[in-house]
């Protein structure tokens, strides 16, 4: 039995539960419908920031790019040894069936033209290429984190998978992550906006020094306790759709014979 791709902690996003928690199920996923190790398969990670993410994906394949629309990351990308190049998604400059998988982590929400982003993925995509996408779920949980990240939607399981299969794409899987902490995730959304306390974060759409938006700090203890939580999730994951969770995520497969309903 092929071992699990590694989680590589390298970076201090690495440490913070929630980015730890979405990587294991990246991998997850990626191991089952990409299948593990490089095989001379070439990477795209759309909207790739600082390269908080390519340190892990580069483990699937022999080259690995990043694209990135904002310019404040892409120097600290750079300086981690990143190719990471300053383009925008929805015209991204690439050739025709470049990439064998594409990664589009938490980037789509930003885009209001994300028709667009899912045709240029497909496009970019090898016939038979793999894309891992995640966004936030529910626009009922739309948050003070929602506003400084300038997103602009949250999205549900079945309505990505409709707009994914609409670009042409296949999708074997669609589901939730995020689901044992999805009570607590959302009860604290709730009681904010009931407040009207949300807490004070850097963005770089705000703050001229930030690179990227501040993630919400956890005591040690507590960050401890929710990374377990994701290793057990990431368990169940493997097995099962998870019927909701503050995140969905999905596996895209571009068909082998390249045909598109676009």
């Amino acid at each position: 039995m092929t071992e699990s791709t590694p989680m590589l902690v390298q970076i201090e996003e690495d440490k913070h539960w929630w980015f730890a928690s979405r990587t294991r199920a990246i991998l997850a996923l990626l191991d089952k419908y990409a299948g593990p190790g490089k095989k001379g398969r070439r990477v795209l990670d759309v909207g790739a920031g600082a390269g908080n993410m390519m340190h892990n994906l580069a483990q699937y394949g022999d080259e690995i790019v990043g694209l990135e629309y904002n310019p404040k990351p892409i120097p600290v990308a750079k300086e981690r040894g990143w190719d990471v190049r300053q383009g925008d998604a929805t015209e991204m400059p690439f050739e025709d069936e470049s990439f064998d998988i594409v990664a589009l982590l938490d980037t789509v929400e930003h885009i209001p033209d994300e028709t667009t982003v899912f045709d240029e993925t497909f496009r970019v995509a090898k016939p038979g290429g793999t894309m891992i996408v995640t966004v936030p779920a529910f626009m009922w949980l739309w948050s003070n984190n929602d506003v400084i990240n300038l997103h602009q939607r949250r999205y549900t399981a079945p309505e990505l998978k409709q707009k994914l299969e609409a670009a042409g794409w296949d999708v074997p899987y669609c589901g939730y992550n995020n689901f044992i902490v999805f009570p607590l995730g959302a009860g604290m959304i709730l009681l904010r906006r009931w407040l009207g306390k949300e807490p004070d974060m850097s963005s770089p759409h705000f703050d001229d020094d930030a690179y990227q938006v501040e993630m919400e700090p956890a005591p040690g203890w507590l960050n401890s306790i929710l990374e377990w939580v994701g290793k057990v999730e990431v368990a169940m994951l493997k097995r099962w759709r998870l019927p909701w969770g503050t995140s969905v995520i999905a596996i895209a497969r571009k068909p082998e014979n390249g045909s598109t309903n676009i």
